[in-house]
């Protein structure tokens, strides 16, 4: 699996939304125009650019904007622009803040709201535009749309967002639930530094990662940045931090929304959640009713490959994104009566049975919230240990033990970099350590098939004032090979609330609920389900000290003695949502 994810990113990040290489049009005889560095003045009268990408006849058409900080001039917004231009739209590729050829500074997430509004009016206003405008982009380009859409842009008429962030102390792109970024995100604010993006080869990563402080890493990498600097000081939710929300706003979005991600997108958490939330909380009844979500079985780079590592999904998991996007936009845009609200809200690729379903609701109401429940002899330690996993509660059992070193902290599978973090790796190197609690099921004699939220709640003590808890799900293939499917992770001070740290009593036994993401994955008979402990999931995660001490500030480092318990009073468990319907549908 450790193979050109940076590569995947670079070809991501510069061809979303495009179809062929064809160097004028994709529809015969029809040919566009483009202006390039066309300056738009913002509220303040700093002006960014943009290249507009329009059909060559005269005429008033819908406009589809992407702003973004990775330089509008690369391949992919050149090719996006000519297949949306040869579609009667204007295609308008513009350069963030202080990024490109824009004016001002860049400051990451800071701006985006305002700066969103007033391109999204600008664009209404041209002469070449018929006032409807749509958005498109994907990672930090789908974030932006929504710090935009909170802000009510009057001719906002839809979005298109694709693995996108969640807000603060959800994923790691911004804080995690650590409270601090993961440090490979370090790298992120090296890429997008300054004007243009920089060389990802000058820095060794690798070695980075384990810098302390985290405070420090942007020195320590040559490349000194206050906004970095920043994330790691406020390592718990306040008002500082309410510039980068938008999910605590879904009421103030109007529009129709498109939600695109991946299985293995590391920022997959957002999608479901703002699919749910849009579908719960948008502005009327009509908005609500209007969202739609596609899941592949991608990474962040989504519609990518049919295979990551030693996974392959098959012959159906690359479809016609392309087309897929031209439906929704001629729908919202054009008013072009094609099906598209006809078709079910949510299509999800299951994999291990490499096909695609539907769902008409997320969570998915054909599947059924099921407590697995961890058991063992006290000695779960590593894969040849005694822990199991069935669906019965546990009775009389001793709790499992091992010790938790920040200086050799169990690894979570991933190169270096933020391009991507995680895949379907095999995790059997990992659980071979003492460090690492493993469960496993008895071998299904039937498919068992999970389609939704993931969640583990596990009682657990520590000699420590604060330490981690992990959690993994993990497919195991009758030949051994330990698929990850998803993971998450609980910071003990964290453990009543991102804005209430507090440390917790060496030796005292608390309830931690992990929030383990989402999957689409069928058991396949011969399969066993499998869940790992730990305290670690290093670099995707930061490592916890176990001091107690401020986050991201220190150095100093101890081990903790962890204690897990699974018995009737403390019944550790993680909740799989099953698919209890046919494939085909999970209504």
């Amino acid at each position: 699996m450790l193979t050109s994810r940076f590569t995947w990113f670079a070809i991501f990040m510069f061809t979303t939304s495009v179809g062929s290489l064809a160097q004028t049009d994709a529809t015969p005889g029809n040919t566009i125009r483009i202006e390039f560095n066309v300056r738009v003045p913002m509220r303040d009268k700093v002006t960014l650019s943009a290249d507009v990408y329009r059909p060559a006849k005269e005429g008033r058409f819908p406009v589809i904007l992407t702003r973004t900080p990775y330089n509008k001039n690369g391949a992919g917004p050149l090719r996006a622009g000519r297949y949306f231009a040869s579609h009667d739209y204007v295609y308008v590729a513009m350069d963030d803040r202080g990024r490109g050829d824009s004016d001002g500074v860049f400051r990451p997430f800071r701006d985006e709201g305002l700066d969103g509004y007033d391109a999204i009016e600008w664009c209404s206003r041209q002469s070449w535009s018929s006032g409807k405008v749509g958005t498109i982009g994907a990672s930090y380009v789908g974030y932006n749309q929504w710090l935009a859409a909170v802000q009510q842009p009057p001719h906002l008429t839809t979005m298109i967002v694709m693995v996108t962030m969640t807000d603060p102390f959800a994923d790691m792109n911004i804080s995690s639930p650590g409270g601090l970024p993961s440090p490979t995100t370090a790298s992120w604010y090296h890429y997008i530094a300054g004007h243009v993006l920089q060389n990802m080869n000058a820095v060794d990563w690798g070695q980075l990662n384990w810098h302390l402080p985290l405070y420090t890493m942007d020195e320590t990498a040559g490349r000194p940045n206050q906004y970095w600097k920043d994330l790691v000081a406020h390592s718990k939710l306040d008002e500082w931090w309410e510039p980068f929300r938008y999910q605590n706003k879904y009421a103030k979005v109007r529009v129709p929304v498109f939600h695109i991600s991946g299985w293995y997108d590391d920022a997959l958490l957002a999608t479901p959640m703002n699919f749910a939330g849009m579908r719960g909380q948008g502005a009327t009844e009509e908005i609500r009713n209007s969202q739609k979500m596609l899941i592949g079985p991608w990474p962040h780079a989504i519609n990518s490959t049919s295979h990551i590592g030693a996974v392959e999904f098959g012959s159906t998991a690359i479809i016609d994104l392309e087309g897929t996007q031209l439906r929704w936009f001629d729908y919202w845009l054009k008013g072009i009566a094609n099906g598209v609200m006809s078709e079910p809200p949510a299509r999800l690729f299951l994999m291990g049975k490499n096909e695609w379903t539907t769902a008409t609701d997320w969570p998915p109401p054909g599947t059924e919230p099921t407590k697995y429940y961890l058991h063992g002899g006290g000695k779960a330690n590593t894969l040849n240990g005694d822990g199991t996993l069935s669906t019965s509660a546990p009775a009389r059992e001793p709790a499992d033990h091992y010790i938790y070193d920040p200086a050799n902290p169990a690894p979570f599978l991933t190169e270096p970099s933020f391009a991507q973090l995680g895949g379907p790796d095999d995790y059997r190197p990992v659980e071979r350590r003492s460090d690492v609690l493993v469960f496993t099921s008895e071998e299904l004699k039937t498919e068992t098939s999970v389609c939704g939220p993931l969640r583990a709640e596990v009682y657990a003590a520590s000699s420590a004032t604060d330490t981690d808890f992990t959690a993994m799900l993990i497919d195991v293939w009758p030949n051994g090979f330990a698929q990850r499917l998803n993971d998450g992770l609980a910071r003990a001070r964290f453990r009543e609330g991102m804005d209430k740290p507090s440390p917790i009593e060496p030796g005292n036994i608390y309830r931690y609920e992990i929030n383990m993401w989402h999957t689409c994955q069928a058991f396949l008979p011969g399969h066993r389900i499998r869940v790992e402990i730990a305290s670690s999931a290093f670099p995707k995660f930061d490592r916890n000290l176990n001091t107690g001490e401020e986050l991201g500030r220190t150095t100093k480092m101890i081990t903790a003695q962890q204690t897990l318990y699974h018995d009737a009073e403390h019944s550790s468990f993680v909740e799989l949502p099953v698919l209890k319907g046919t494939a085909g549908s999970i209504r």
